[in-house]
């Protein structure tokens, strides 16, 4: 008889489990996603039909949907208005939530203060680390402030040991430090396996949904920027979270990718000091801080995070190439898009960009793949082109078509008031929009048809 193998190869996307390797996935058909892990042993002695009989429950029936009776549950506030926005509100009893991002960018941090606010609030908090000695969270504790002693710490990797922590404390919120350093007895492999991963975010899921602990779990991301391990781990967590930004700028922005209890538009930003992360209230203000004066390919434009507008300004920097094929950057917006309103500039205008360099910036390092900065996309790299210079007091907002037309964007009016109230005193809107606009003073609104018109606005 031939001899049972050791390992079984995984898909990282959707977890479908194979005994040979295989270049394109049969269920998700994403290629080269297969890794090898060791399979799981059944222990001997067991038959299959055993098996199903322990698992045997006839307690266990459907029930009709109206049966069921469901409320909203109470969440928890953080002590920070930027985590609620994104959590949808505060915390969810029971749930289960992931937190990535790139190495240092600030993941402890962030927990570690969430961890203060709520413990200062009264309630039961634990922190797991297994990357860190108790000392070591302690040097980034003192950064932050004093905390009380409704935070307890462990230093473990064995799940079984936290599971039983866990069990005996009862803490409403516990942080796991992070998921790809701790292994399971269960499983086998090495921790941050595909195997150990996938099971220790199984057995956390029944600990948070069985006992109704909140469960932060810290996962690293890889080169690619998503969460390392199979994508199956994105989809057991009921909450999907992203703090990224530059680690060496003092900005980070915390987003949504998931969440079953929210939406997933909201972002929250925070700068990064030397007693830990503070929310920035007024992100368009923090955004436009240290804007140059009299310099020709900048202006601002308005975008919609969830429910938030945020002002942030576009800058374009055109000149003429010494090779053959120019070169073309966009930091902050879709390349693709910019090559578009590029072709569209050199269609409708008569602008030959094809002997010359083009850069765009999104300064703060925000990325928006909103359409409703195309408008000042345009007005931009014409200012760049042409090089004159934007009233510093001018805001531009619109969608661009490919025949050059400015189209109108959602949520105009909350746009218009959010640039009013920074002080700008120009707005250049699609003449679609006017009509909704007529009731806002305060601020001189003028309405373009086409990108032509739009630049002869702006052009002094």
């Amino acid at each position: 008889m031939a001899k049972a193998k050791d390992t079984i190869f995984f898909c990282k996307e959707c977890g479908y489990e194979s005994a040979k390797w295989a270049g394109q996935c049969p269920a998700c058909h994403e290629w080269n996603t297969f890794v090898e892990a060791p399979s799981q042993k059944i222990p001997k002695g067991v038959s299959g039909t055993a098996r199903r009989s322990l698992r045997l429950n006839p307690e266990v029936k459907p029930v009709s949907m109206s049966e069921i009776t469901a409320t909203e549950r109470e969440r928890t506030q953080t002590g920070m208005q930027e985590f609620d926005r994104v959590l949808g509100g505060g915390i969810i009893p029971g749930s289960l939530v992931l937190v990535g991002g790139d190495p240092g960018i600030g993941k402890s941090t962030l927990l570690t203060q969430l961890c203060k606010n709520l413990s200062d609030q009264g309630h039961k908090v634990l922190y797991i680390t297994g990357e860190e000695s108790l000392a070591q969270i302690k040097l980034r504790a003192d950064r932050i402030g004093s905390f009380t002693d409704n935070m307890k710490l462990l230093s473990e990797t064995d799940l079984e040991t936290i599971e039983s922590a866990i069990r005996s404390e009862v803490p409403e919120v516990a942080i796991i430090d992070s998921i790809q350093t701790m292994f399971s007895p269960e499983a086998t492999g090495a921790p941050g396996s595909v195997g150990q991963v996938r099971e220790c975010t199984n057995l956390l899921m029944q600990l948070a949904k069985g006992i109704g602990v909140s469960i932060f779990v810290v996962g690293h991301v890889t080169k690619e920027g998503v969460v390392a391990g199979p994508r199956l781990l994105e989809h057991m967590v009921d909450t999907v979270l992203y703090f990224e930004g530059d680690k060496h700028a003092s900005y980070r922005i915390l987003r949504g990718v998931k969440n079953r209890f929210g939406s997933t538009n909201e972002v929250g930003i925070f700068e990064m000091r030397s007693d830990g992360l503070k929310e920035v209230k007024n992100p368009s203000e923090f955004m436009l801080t240290g804007r140059p004066e009299n310099a020709s390919g900048s202006i601002v434009s308005c975008s919609i995070e969830g429910t938030r507008p945020i002002l942030v300004e576009i800058q374009a920097l055109v000149a003429r190439s010494g090779l053959g094929n120019p070169r073309r950057s966009s930091a902050g917006i879709d390349y693709n898009r910019m090559n578009l309103l590029i072709a569209v500039l050199e269609r409708r205008l008569g602008l030959s960009f094809s002997e010359c360099d083009a850069y765009l910036n999104i300064v703060g390092g925000i990325r928006i793949n909103e359409t409703a900065l195309d408008l000042a996309v345009i007005i931009a790299l014409a200012s760049g082109y042409l090089d004159f210079v934007v009233d510093a007091g001018t805001i531009a907002i619109g969608e661009v078509g490919l025949s050059g037309e400015v189209r109108s964007v959602n949520l105009m009016e909350t746009r218009v008031l959010e640039a009013r109230k920074l002080g700008f005193q120009t707005c250049i809107v699609p003449k679609s929009s006017l009509a909704s606009l007529k009731n806002i003073s305060g601020i001189t609104i003028i309405g373009v048809d086409n990108v032509k018109d739009a630049i002869n606005k702006v052009r002094k």
